[in-house]
């Protein structure tokens, strides 16, 4: 009774805006025709099930990251600054196909994202919602945050790995820095590339997520399924 208790809570807390009062979401739970608890809780499942596989949908998918410029893998800072003395120096075309490969390596890996978001909903407790409810308009999207980043990160590893041996990620970027190198202003440095593409992978991800959750909160057209406007439509 305890945990449908805090999941309707954190339902009513996604219909209302972030500064809404506690007392306004307690006082509902009396309201004549109020959805019950229980489905008050499918409610709360189903938008943020809906949520966290629409951020899937969007990122795991070809382009889902190279056309976002929000979420886009750029080169690696010291390609950056290096990038005009290597284009001038006729490697531009090696440069936009690393670009274009690490971007497919993160949309290789996100729909591992998945499983691993429906694992850390099931999980949330009392304490996450009572941390949800009182937090900004991304409050949920941190839970997420805090529960699979660890999680993902050992997840997506080797699927960029695998995606970047693929084509050649490593190699190109070697060959790059060794053009880096070769320039005036070249200096040596220890770069793991795989962690660099995993690590945006997974701000990408979770930016595109707390886009969705502000969605959840804001807006109305959100609610797409008879069950979301019952439960969040009367809050």
């Amino acid at each position: 009774m305890l945990r449908n208790l805090s999941l309707f809570i954190l339902a009513a807390a996604l219909a209302l805006p972030a500064n809404a009062q506690f007392g306004k979401v307690l006082k509902g739970l009396g309201d004549r025709g109020a959805p019950t608890d229980s489905k008050s809780a499918s409610g709360l499942k189903e938008a943020l099930q809906i949520g966290t596989d629409h951020t899937v949908d969007l990122t795991g998918t070809t382009d889902g990251f190279l056309k976002n410029e929000a979420i886009k893998i750029l080169l690696p800072e010291k390609l950056q600054t290096a990038q005009r003395g290597l284009r001038m120096a006729g490697m531009g075309p090696k440069l936009d196909e690393f670009e274009l490969s690490m971007n497919r390596a993160a949309e290789k890996a996100a729909p591992a994202a998945r499983s691993i978001f429906k694992d850390a909903l099931m999980q949330m407790t009392f304490d996450d919602a009572r941390k949800i409810l009182t937090g900004g308009d991304t409050a949920a999207t941190e839970y997420f945050k805090g529960k699979t980043s660890d999680s993902l990160t050992a997840s997506f590893r080797p699927t960029v790995e695998s995606a970047m041996e693929e084509t050649g990620v490593v190699q190109q970027y070697k060959q790059l820095a060794g053009g880096v190198q070769s320039l005036p202003f070249g200096r040596s440095q220890s770069f793991d590339i795989t962690d660099y593409v995993v690590a945006k992978t997974l701000d990408g991800l979770f930016h595109v997520l707390g886009e969705e959750e502000k969605k959840i909160r804001t807006d109305p057209a959100a609610q797409i399924t008879p069950l979301l406007k019952e439960v969040f439509g009367k809050r």
